[in-house]
């Protein structure tokens, strides 16, 4: 995996799916991304770690 993929890529992954991760991108706490221009692409990396995180807390 690529440590900065698109929306679409992780989606491809079955981790969630890409409206999942559009709507989390939408939240007050989004996942650790960057935005170039219109394109997003999340740090697959840190991505996994803040699902632990927030799986750990119940959210």
């Amino acid at each position: 995996m690529k440590t900065f993929p698109t929306i679409r890529e992780v989606a491809k992954t079955g981790l969630l799916t890409e409206y999942a991760l559009r709507m989390m991108l939408k939240s007050d706490n989004p996942p650790p991304h960057i935005k170039i221009n219109k394109k997003i692409l999340i740090n697959y990396p840190l991505f996994v770690e803040w699902l632990d995180r927030r799986s750990k807390k119940g959210e």
